[in-house]
């Protein structure tokens, strides 16, 4: 279940800055949620041999990607675009995740 992150339904929205709003405070909690995630990402290196091939993990890169996949079809987005989002963020991650561990 997804906690209620707006004021108003979409449909409760009497203009343009009603609408703008809303998507501000989704976006916000997006952003504040990727930066959670991005904790785990930093706590996971302890837990992974110090090697280029455990942080790539392309097992669970492959297998990520394709429950994102599964998920943006359910709720009726592209899965394409979902895809593309989380490649672009496994590769960031990756690429911090180098970092911390000096590779």
């Amino acid at each position: 279940m997804v906690p209620k992150v707006t004021n108003k339904k979409p449909s409760e929205c009497t203009n343009i800055t009603d609408v703008r709003n809303e998507i501000d405070n989704i976006d916000n909690v997006i952003i504040s949620l990727l930066s959670e995630r991005f904790e785990y990402v930093k706590e996971v290196v302890k837990y992974k041999e110090k090697t280029a091939a455990s942080i790539d993990a392309a097992d669970r890169k492959k297998a990520v990607l394709e429950k994102r996949r599964q998920w943006a079809e359910e709720r009726g987005l592209n899965p394409d675009v979902i895809e593309d989002m989380y490649k672009n963020l496994i590769q960031y991650f990756i690429s911090e995740e180098t970092k911390i561990m000096n590779l």
